[in-house]
C-alpha cells in the first residue's frame, strides 16, 4: 500500500473545482496554499510538521504518513494508526488570541465534514473534535499551538480518518460506508487526503474572512449532541450549543437563575458514543 503523489495532485485539482461550488468564497488556495510531504511511517505527523515549521516551513505545509507509531488524540490518548488510515497535519499561522484558539478546531472540523458531505456522506460532528458517520467515530482532530505574547502565532492541525484500516466497535471506516454506494464518490486514499486538506483550507478561509460568529450556525447544524440531555454533578441539563471559544453550552433544568447556563471547556468531559 502506497501513496501516489501525481494521483493526489490530480485529485486535489478535481476536489478544488468541486468544492468551489460548496464553499464561499471559492478561491481558498490564495488563503492557504497547500504543499504536501509524504512519509512511509512517522512517530507523529504533528511532531514532524512542528520540526519542519521550526526550520522555516510556511502555513499550508502538510505532512502525511501511511502509518504513525505514536499518534495522539484527545485526552492524551494514543491514536491507533495502522496502514490504511489517513494521517495528516497542516501548518497554520492564525494570529489570534489564546482564548480563541479552539476556533481553529471548530473551523477545521466543519470544513472537513462539509467537504465530505458534498460527496454524499452524511458526516456529522461530535464536540469538540470528532468526525461522525452513522453514529460512529470516523475520525478525529488534534490542534496544537505555539503562543507568543498572548497570541497563537503558529498552529498545527492534525487529522486522522479511518479509510480501510480496522476500526474499533465505536468507530467506522470510510470504505465500509462507501461500499453501500452504487458508484463510490471517493476511490482512493489520495482523493480522501485531497478532500481533507481542502476541507481544512476551506474552513480556515471561511473563518478568516467571515469570523467565527458567522461560521457557528453551520457548525452547530452538524452537531450530534445538540438537544441531548446530560447530567453534571447530579444536575440535569440540555446541550444547546457551542460558544465562540469552543465551550459546550448547557442549559440547566435547575430553578436557580445563577446556574441556568453551564459552559464546559474542551477536554472537560467526554460525550462518548451510544453504540
Amino acid at each position: 500500500m502506497g501513496f501516489e503523489h501525481q494521483r493526489f495532485e490530480l485529485a486535489l485539482q478535481q476536489v478544488r473545482q468541486h468544492l468551489s461550488t460548496i464553499f464561499q468564497p471559492p478561491h481558498v488556495s490564495n488563503v492557504l496554499p497547500l504543499s504536501l510531504q509524504v512519509f512511509e511511517a512517522l512517530a507523529s505527523t504533528n511532531q514532524t510538521l512542528w520540526e519542519l515549521v521550526s526550520q522555516g516551513a510556511i502555513a499550508g505545509t502538510a505532512v502525511l504518513a501511511l502509518q504513525q507509531e505514536s499518534g495522539r488524540g484527545q485526552w492524551g490518548r494514543q491514536w491507533q494508526s495502522p496502514l490504511g488510515g489517513l494521517y495528516l497535519s497542516v501548518a497554520l499561522s492564525p494570529a489570534l488570541p489564546v482564548a480563541n484558539s479552539a476556533q481553529l478546531t471548530l473551523c477545521s472540523a466543519w470544513g472537513i465534514a462539509t467537504a465530505l458531505r458534498s460527496y454524499n456522506l452524511p458526516v456529522q460532528l461530535k464536540w469538540p473534535n470528532d468526525l461522525v458517520l452513522n453514529g460512529r467515530k470516523l475520525g478525529g482532530i488534534l490542534t496544537e499551538t505555539r503562543i507568543r505574547q498572548g497570541q497563537v502565532t503558529k498552529a498545527v492541525v492534525g487529522v486522522g480518518i479511518n479509510w480501510t484500516n480496522p476500526a474499533p466497535t465505536t468507530g467506522i471506516n470510510l470504505a465500509t460506508a462507501l461500499a453501500e454506494q452504487t458508484q463510490p464518490a471517493i476511490d482512493s486514499l489520495e482523493m480522501l487526503a485531497a478532500i481533507a486538506l481542502q476541507g481544512i483550507a476551506s474552513g480556515y478561509a471561511a473563518w478568516r474572512q467571515e469570523g467565527i460568529e458567522n461560521l457557528l450556525p453551520a457548525y452547530l447544524s452538524l452537531l450530534t449532541s445538540l438537544g441531548r440531555s446530560i447530567v453534571l454533578d447530579g444536575v440535569e441539563g440540555t446541550i444547546v450549543g457551542v460558544s465562540a471559544n469552543g465551550e459546550l453550552q448547557i442549559r440547566s433544568a435547575s430553578n436557580d437563575p445563577s446556574s441556568r447556563e453551564i459552559l464546559l471547556k474542551p477536554g472537560t468531559i467526554s460525550l462518548g458514543y451510544d453504540v
